[in-house]
């Protein structure tokens, strides 16, 4: 166990890539553990349980350093609360209501809008100029969303033909996206504290979704199985990746950190097709490599600039 703790300290710790990789495996694994959860435990309860386990572990570690920084996090309360309710209750419950109703490559690749939903946000909210290569970008990542979406059939849209699933994960990733950009005036807290903050608000207001999956009938509690998914969605894509990727940005910085969530549309689908042994169609494989080339357009005015302040 020594020799185990002493080679993740020395090895992995310290190696950003290795950290930042294993973040987003897991959080691509996320998307089987939802598709996983089916008839195992009810979409909400997933979400109530995940909340309550991670703010529980979290608090044990750093409910002393909330209380001494507090006086910091007051004023920024009611945007906590909207903050966690976005990012942490909506999205997480729209993504396992969309496991329930759509594949797992389906909401891995959709997933991968999030980055250009976020620019878009930048630049409604922020007035950022958006640059030739960024508006392309943005084009091929709503186009490759679109293409997953439809099936391929981008005339289904004339027909309001789209699964419901699909609609739901892309909602998801608008809630997702609107958190993401209330990041930037967070309170000037350790991110640790933060996410530790946020991880309670998020196990509070998921109680009233769960009240209405139980009011419904829709609930039920996880059998032996559905525990095990539990465990995983709470420890691995929830603590261990924001762990790993909070260490990864401290590393190298946010900038090529944040590079790295673009592995998450492709971990999903290869997972999907490996563990749940989901068909991989040819539009999938179109709207992945648009997705994954309108990231890459719509981050390179960003990288560039970032390289040359480097290079200063």
């Amino acid at each position: 166990m020594t020799a185990l703790l002493s080679f993740f300290t020395t090895r992995i710790h310290s190696n950003a890539y290795i950290l930042l990789i294993l973040c987003t495996l897991f959080w691509g694994g996320n998307t089987i553990a939802g598709r996983l959860a089916i008839a195992q435990v009810s979409p909400l309860s997933v979400v109530s349980l995940r909340w309550l386990i991670v703010s529980s572990v979290m608090w044990f570690f750093y409910g002393r350093q909330v209380r001494q920084e507090w006086h910091l996090l007051r004023p920024h309360l009611l945007k906590m609360v909207l903050m966690a309710t976005l990012g942490f209750t909506c999205f997480n419950s729209l993504f396992y209501i969309a496991a329930h109703q759509t594949t797992a490559i389906n909401i891995g690749i959709i997933q991968g809008s999030v980055p250009v939903l976020v620019l878009l946000g930048t630049m409604s909210l922020y007035r950022e100029k958006v640059h030739l290569l960024q508006s392309i970008g943005i084009i091929l990542t709503l186009v490759g969303v679109t293409l997953v979406a439809t099936q391929g059939h981008l005339t289904k849209l004339l027909e309001l033909s789209i699964n419901p699933g699909d609609g739901y994960i892309l909602i998801a990733c608008v809630c997702y996206a609107i958190y993401t950009l209330a990041l930037r005036s967070k309170p000037n807290v350790s991110a640790m504290v933060f996410f530790t903050v946020l991880s309670c608000i998020g196990a509070i207001t998921a109680l009233p979704a769960l009240a209405y999956e139980i009011a419904t009938g829709a609930a039920y509690w996880p059998t032996p199985q559905g525990w095990l998914i539990v465990l995983y969605i709470s420890f691995f894509p929830s603590l261990i990746s924001q762990v790993f990727f909070m260490r990864g940005v401290e590393l190298i910085g946010p900038a090529r950190a944040g590079v790295f969530i673009n592995f998450v549309p492709i971990f999903a689908p290869i997972l999907a097709v490996l563990l749940l042994h989901e068909t991989f169609h040819f539009y999938h494989a179109i709207a992945l490599a648009m997705v994954l080339a309108g990231i890459w357009l719509s981050e390179r005015k960003k990288t560039l600039q970032t390289d040359s302040k480097h290079s200063q």
